[in-house]
C-alpha cells in the first residue's frame, strides 16, 4: 500500500483515521544481530543465492510490530510493506507470516554466497524462497512498515 493511498484513505474516511496505525520497523543492525540467524536458499534471476539472515517474523516481533501470539480479529487485516531504495515495494499480509496461519518463510539478509551484499543489492535484501518467482525478494531494502489494510 502506498503512502499516498494511506493519506487519501485517512483524508476521506474519518473512521479509518481513528483505526489506522502504522509501525515503522527499524533496520537496526544491533537489534538484528541479537535475533537467531537462519540460512535460506533461493534462485533470483537464474542466480543461486545461499544467504544468512533473520526471519522477518522474528524482526517484526522483536520490534513490537507483530504479537507473539496467533493473530486474531483486526490483526488479520495488517500488512507489511517493504520498501527499496529504488522505489520498489512488496507487501505481505501478517497472516502469511503467522506460524499458526500461513507460516510463510521470509528472510531479511545482508549476506549471500559468503559475502556482504554489494551496493546493487544491499544493504539489506528480502528473500522469499516459497514464492514461484522472486518478485517479492526485494533488494536494496530501506524500510519495513506495518499498516492496517483499508
Amino acid at each position: 500500500m502506498t503512502r499516498r493511498l494511506i493519506a487519501l484513505l485517512l483524508a476521506c474516511c474519518p473512521l479509518a483515521a481513528a483505526a489506522a496505525t502504522a509501525v515503522d520497523v527499524p533496520l537496526d543492525p544491533a537489534v538484528i544481530a541479537k535475533l537467531p540467524s537462519v540460512p535460506v536458499r533461493t534462485v533470483v534471476h537464474e542466480k543461486k543465492l545461499e544467504c544468512q539472515g533473520v526471519s522477518l517474523l522474528a524482526l517484526l516481533r522483536a520490534s513490537g510490530a507483530m504479537p507473539g501470539t496467533p493473530l486474531r480479529g483486526p490483526e488479520l487485516a495488517r500488512v507489511v510493506v517493504v520498501g527499496a531504495r529504488d522505489g520498489y515495494r512488496a507487501a505481505f499480509a501478517l497472516a502469511e507470516l503467522d506460524p499458526s496461519l500461513g507460516a510463510r518463510e521470509v528472510v531479511l539478509t545482508n549476506r549471500c554466497n559468503g559475502s556482504a551484499l554489494d551496493a546493487h543489492d544491499g544493504p539489506w535484501r528480502l528473500v522469499v524462497p516459497g514464492d514461484s518467482r522472486p518478485a517479492r525478494s526485494v533488494r536494496q531494502v530501506e524500510s519495513i512498515r506495518v499498516v492496517d489494510a483499508p
